[in-house]
């Protein structure tokens, strides 16, 4: 963490959680004293959260965490960036801190066996082993693991339906990872579930690997994506070199926006034909909403700081 920039952290626990309305309250009430923006989603389950704010209100919020017992280490990753990369804060209660939408995924109950980032390289290297990519298409087509496989899935509620026509073997070795490691945590609960019985995952996830494996070790290719405005970060969790069109919200690099499809704040080449006039107009009329908010040194909600972008 740093002193002179935005500190981001990214935490989440599965345990079970009974009156929810009363944690949504804490958060809440301690996020604003705190001035910290990001969203927290709050569930039976468990919690689940990314964050932004100084250095000082983010050592306040591990202090926070630890006094309700909801701070697990390994569960919990630190970023910087320049700008602050949410808008506003949202406590939301949810069904589920991260949906998969099937009863048998449960982590309070059985998850895989944690692979540490200092011993993933080995792991997965091994011929007997299936690289999962538990992410969505769009997130795997900008940075994944070498070798690894993808479910071709646009939203982690349509995984267990591949896991059921994945073919995939009982006793195969299966190594998932995903961008923190909560994925992976319903992922491969729902595997050892279903009687698989080498189901393994990296702990804290592709951030983590990040984080404690050098450079010219790393067998990660590529840029991770990140579910904010920073849109993707790079082997050093920097900003990366991907914006984010905010016509279908998915990553685009420099040269999409070359693109005849592509209009600043209403589309790109992945949605220009699924889009209709009256959505690019409304999309239109949005980005004009921002550019006046820029214009008169505000922010308007929602709005993406591009400048950061490199």
């Amino acid at each position: 963490m740093h002193q002179n920039s935005y500190n981001v952290v990214a935490f989440y626990a599965f345990l079970d959680l009974i009156d929810l309305e009363y944690f949504q309250k804490i958060f809440t009430d301690f996020l604003n004293q705190k001035n910290i923006k990001g969203t927290v989603l709050l569930a039976s389950e468990g919690v689940n959260g990314t964050l932004s704010g100084s250095l000082e209100s983010i050592k306040k919020f591990i202090e926070f965490l630890k006094s309700h017992n909801l701070y697990i280490s390994q569960n919990v990753k630190f970023s910087t960036c320049e700008e602050d990369p949410f808008p506003r804060l949202k406590v939301k209660l949810k069904n589920e801190i991260v949906s998969i939408g099937n009863d048998l995924a449960d982590p309070n109950k059985a998850v895989g066996e944690y692979i540490q980032p200092k011993d993933w390289n080995t792991f997965i290297s091994q011929d007997d082993v299936l690289i999962l990519d538990t992410r969505n298409t769009y997130e795997f087509s900008i940075g994944t693991f070498k070798n690894s496989i993808q479910p071709e899935t646009t939203n982690f509620r349509e995984f267990p339906n591949w896991l059921e026509k994945s073919g995939i073997e009982k006793n195969k070795k299966v190594a998932m990872f995903c961008t923190g490691g909560i994925r992976c945590e319903k992922a491969s609960s729902l595997m050892k579930a279903k009687g698989f019985n080498n189901v393994y995952h990296l702990q804290g996830g592709i951030l983590n690997y990040l984080e404690k494996v050098d450079n010219d070790e790393s067998l990660w290719r590529g840029e991770c994506f990140v579910f904010d405005d920073r849109v993707a970060l790079d082997q050093n969790l920097e900003v990366g070199s991907y914006d984010m069109c905010h016509g279908c919200r998915m990553p685009i690099r420099e040269n999409d926006k070359y693109s005849q499809k592509y209009q600043r704040g209403v589309s790109c080449p992945n949605c220009f034909d699924q889009k209709t006039p009256t959505q690019k107009k409304r999309y239109a009329d949005r980005q004009k909403q921002v550019d006046l908010a820029k214009l008169r040194n505000e922010k308007h909600i929602g709005a993406k700081h591009s400048s950061s972008k490199k």
